[in-house]
């Protein structure tokens, strides 16, 4: 039987290239996060980093390719190239502001065509990969960025209020019962709440249905913010469902001195120990209280 925790890490706005799902090149594989896991989780468990993958089971939501081809004609219509991109500032807002304005519900929106349901087929998809390796009751980690963390909590949103419009399996794993943790890096949920009345509802974390398969696991929602970082916000304080959702807003200091101090940052929480460590040690938690 196996005895894996599975983590779904998903990219945010922006150009994340096909790398981002590559598993056989650690360093570019989730933006190299799920490498860093790796080495903390095996040095907390005292064992060597080739025993993780017998416990962990890391896989990449990878959706820019969902848009890829449709930003890339409406650039050719509009002679993007001939347009002033001053240290590249418009290919940055093009691709930021066209990845969150896609992502949207629209009248026209059916689970085949609709960007919004093509996105989340993605997220399916990896999950469908999780149940199959880790098996499919394995505890579940979800890890979203930017954007991405507003999908991750879209989706799992549709999961417990059974919204869903897209074909996904019957296992535990997706069908979201067994998510027990969340964490958001430099997220705009908060922007996405003005759609809503008192900005919105949160998902619940742990899922409530965790304790019938996992009666002893502790789940937690921790949100990683940059006060430098303009993309991404803190949550609790948006009403007081987000006040008792979110275990915590955990203010770090993304980046090297060169990022650290202005919008680089948003880029910089994958490789940040004060993401890393929280994140394994949860991580080691889970899976002792799972399988011990």
């Amino acid at each position: 039987m196996s005895q894996k925790v599975a983590v779904a890490i998903i990219h945010g706005m922006g150009t994340a290239d096909g790398d981002f799902a590559n598993e056989s090149d650690p360093d570019k594989f989730t933006n190299g996060i799920a490498k860093r896991l790796k080495s903390r989780f095996s040095e907390l468990m005292g064992e060597t980093p080739k025993d993780v993958d017998a416990k962990l089971d890391i896989k990449a939501v990878y959706w820019a390719p969902v848009l890829h081809d449709l930003q890339n004609e409406l650039a050719r219509r509009l002679e993007f190239d001939k347009l002033s991109n001053p240290l590249q500032a418009r290919d940055f807002v093009w691709h930021s502001l066209a990845d969150a304005i896609a992502y949207q519900i629209t009248s026209s929106s059916t689970s085949d065509t609709g960007i919004y349901h093509q996105i989340h087929s993605q997220f399916a998809a990896t999950l469908q990969k999780l149940a199959e390796n880790g098996g499919e009751k394995a505890p579940l980690c979800v890890i979203g960025h930017s954007l991405g963390s507003a999908i991750a909590s879209n989706y799992i949103w549709d999961l417990q209020n059974k919204k869903v419009q897209i074909n996904i399996g019957d296992s535990p794993l997706e069908q979201g019962e067994t998510l027990c943790l969340l964490y958001t890096l430099g997220s705009q949920i908060a922007l996405w709440g003005l759609r809503y009345h008192d900005f919105g509802t949160p998902v619940t974390i742990p899922s409530p249905q965790l304790q019938e398969h996992y009666p002893s696991l502790q789940g937690e929602w921790i949100n990683f913010y940059d006060r430098d970082d303009i993309l991404g916000y803190p949550l609790k304080k948006m009403n007081d469902k987000y006040q008792e959702a979110v275990t915590v807003d955990m203010e770090i200091n993304a980046g090297n001195p060169l990022t650290s101090w202005n919008t680089l940052s948003h880029n910089a929480y994958w490789s940040d120990n004060d993401v890393v460590e929280p994140i394994s040690q949860a991580l080691v938690r889970v899976w002792q209280s799972a399988y011990q």
